[in-house]
């Protein structure tokens, strides 16, 4: 009799143990004990397909980490799918994704037009949007979309870095503003503004918006460069940034050029409107440059350059895009990291909002990215980069818009 009552009392202990093991995992949607599901649309056709490079780096990144065992013994099983870079598309897909497919999150999918016309579906669903790939200010709301994040600086906080720059280094500047008439333009317009407080108004001669639909932005031009401002910010898009550049040089316009992150690429922007002409001007980056050879020892680019030849062998390394989507992915796995094993939708967007101080190899120095349950944006800083002819070059010092 004894016997018996032992073994029961061992067959319940063991019961016991492991219902208090299975308690310690707590799953949502998408995860199992080797797999976590996780979603984004991304623009592989249509007008900016260039951008599905982001797309690719993710799913090769995750590729590279199940290879290595996963993160936590789990797989990343991300579902990538084709918008078109259409708000429509991206919600079909979207729902499909949550619905269909069940994934935990949607993580990375790139641009404004899509993520608006996604974000009310996903915040009503409770499903995280995490690291989402645009820099509009309404992705980063955690008072009205507390279950979506952006991943890059916003457009408000890179016209907040401008200002400061100016402050510091040209505080009697006379300033022309172009910006480009949609969310992207009036957001980095208005960090530039905010930016300048009190001084906005006597530093700011003259702003002029323009449409996208517009075939060249040459009467603007003119119509700034007749303020006599010696500073031009100029908030565009490659083709109009280009347009600009060599306008400047046929009126001998010898304003500063600010130009925006945008049309940062020294092959869509620079080559077209001549780097001759291009000398010079400004821009703003937070992630290291394949093409700069200052980088070719470095030990993050070493990583991202073997990752590249290993995973995306048929790749152009040099691409920026593939660099955007390998930092992304690199966060979401910082975070899923600091899950364990509580996988659930909630823990997994508190984990998003606990980054403190994470510093990423493949981004610059003195980049790092925080969050909190009431600050949605991980990176608020930039590095002020200058065209030499050949390359950009950083001047100065990181500058933080919220510091």
């Amino acid at each position: 009799m004894n016997k018996l009552i032992a073994a029961a009392c061992a067959a319940a202990c063991v019961a016991v143990s492991a219902a208090a093991h299975a308690d310690a995992k707590n799953y949502g949607p998408g995860v199992t004990d080797t797999e976590v599901k996780i979603g984004q649309t991304m623009p592989y056709s249509g007008p900016a397909s260039s951008f599905a490079a982001i797309g690719r780096a993710m799913t090769a990144y995750f590729e590279k980490l199940n290879a290595e065992g996963g993160v936590n013994g789990r797989k990343i099983n991300l579902i990538s799918l084709d918008d078109g870079y259409s708000p429509s598309k991206a919600v079909e897909q979207t729902r499909r994704l949550v619905e269909s497919d069940e994934v935990l999150a949607i993580v990375g999918t790139f641009g404004s037009p899509t993520n608006f016309a996604i974000q009310k579906y996903l915040n009503v669903k409770k499903v995280p949007g995490l690291f989402l790939g645009t820099g509009a200010n309404r992705v980063s709301e955690p008072k009205t979309y507390p279950w979506s994040m952006g991943w890059q600086p916003n457009n408000h906080a890179k016209g907040v870095i401008y200002a400061k720059y100016l402050l510091k280094e040209r505080p009697n500047a006379k300033v022309a503003v172009l910006y480009q008439n949609d969310d992207f333009g009036r957001d980095y317009a208005k960090g530039f503004r905010d930016g300048l407080g009190d001084k906005a108004d006597s530093m700011i001669l003259k702003e002029l918006s323009y449409e996208v639909t517009e075939p060249t932005v040459d009467s603007q031009i003119l119509l700034l460069k007749s303020t006599g401002a010696d500073v031009f910010l100029n908030i565009s898009t490659p083709k109009f940034s280009a347009q600009a550049i060599k306008k400047m040089t046929e009126t001998k316009w010898e304003a500063l050029h600010l130009l925006s992150d945008a049309a940062g690429s020294i092959s869509s922007t620079l080559v077209p409107a001549g780097l001759e002409n291009s000398k010079g001007v400004i821009t703003v980056a937070f992630r290291k440059d394949p093409n700069d050879p200052v980088w070719a020892n470095d030990p993050g680019m070493k990583q991202y350059l073997d990752f590249m030849k290993q995973y995306m062998p048929n790749a152009d390394p040099s691409e920026t895009y593939y660099v955007f989507g390998y930092a992304t992915a690199q966060t979401f796995e910082h975070v899923l990291r600091a899950c364990g094993d509580n996988l659930t939708r909630e823990n997994l967007m508190k984990q998003a909002a606990s980054i403190k101080d994470l510093e990423l190899p493949i981004l610059l120095p003195g980049i790092k990215l925080n969050t909190s349950a009431t600050h949605y944006t991980p990176m608020s800083q930039e590095q002020l980069m200058q065209f030499d002819g050949t390359r950009w070059k950083p001047i100065g010092t990181v500058i933080d818009a919220e510091k």
